[in-house]
């Protein structure tokens, strides 16, 4: 059973998406030599931010989103076994828009 996961307030769930592992030469980077993704997918998000008087203001980002944070935002977790991300609405730089999604990696139980 997988678990499931709602971020409070102002947070959100984040899984980093990989880049490429080639560069448009064709030459391969090294996983040594590759930084994190500062790129991923909202895969939750709280409810939003609450002011002095209770009133609570929705988040920009939603589920599915595809957003850009900077390298060293927000706290890494461990759930089911995936590494994920977990952070404050306001350490996402942008969301991006028409941007392609990765492919999802295969697993040995998937191929045909």
């Amino acid at each position: 059973m997988a678990t499931k996961f709602t971020p409070l307030h102002d947070r959100i769930l984040v899984r980093r998406v990989e880049e490429a592992a080639t560069t448009r030469g064709g030459i391969i980077i090294p996983d040594s030599a590759k930084d994190k993704p500062q790129e991923g997918e909202v895969l939750s998000a709280g409810r939003g931010k609450s002011n002095d008087e209770g009133k609570v203001f929705p988040l920009a980002v939603k589920e599915g989103d595809r957003v850009l944070f900077g390298k060293y935002a927000g706290t890494e977790i461990k759930i089911d076994g995936e590494d994920l991300v977990i952070m404050r609405e306001e350490e996402v730089l942008g969301i991006l828009s028409g941007a392609p999604t990765p492919a999802k990696k295969e697993t040995a139980g998937s191929r045909k």
